[in-house]
């Protein structure tokens, strides 16, 4: 059996939790305070799917962290949603150097085990091939 990391943020077909403000704005995640544009809130907040698609902007690979229970390296990416928002992730590949303007994909990562000897899945972003 499987279950997601963080099912709040993403589903198991690889897309996002977002949503849409009424002027037009899309945010990830999802979320209530106010549109960051221009202010609404309330009902004019709706749930919105985003595509798991999108263009890397830049990435970074982390050789040293500050949590001893964080495994390095790893990789994180900036990634320009086909859907609108900017969001910031880690990458499939730790040490993979990825060009700027590849084309980006999410997919589901084993990220460890539950109490139950569940595999817990984490999303992850790789080149689309």
């Amino acid at each position: 059996m499987e279950t997601l990391l963080k099912p709040s943020l993403y589903a198991t077909d690889g897309t996002l939790q977002g949503g849409r403000c009424t002027c037009g704005h899309v945010f990830f995640p999802m979320q209530g305070h106010g549109c960051e544009v221009c202010g609404r809130h309330g009902a004019d907040l709706q749930p919105m799917v985003l595509k798991g698609r999108g263009k890397l902007l830049s990435s970074t690979i982390v050789h040293l962290h500050i949590d001893k229970a964080r495994t390095a390296p790893f990789t994180i990416g900036k990634i320009a949603l086909a859907d609108g928002p900017v969001v910031r992730t880690l990458l499939v590949d730790p040490t993979r150097e990825i060009e700027p303007g590849t084309a980006m994909v999410t997919a589901l990562v084993p990220a460890g085990a539950g109490e139950n000897g569940q595999t817990i899945l984490d999303l992850r972003f790789t080149p689309e091939t």
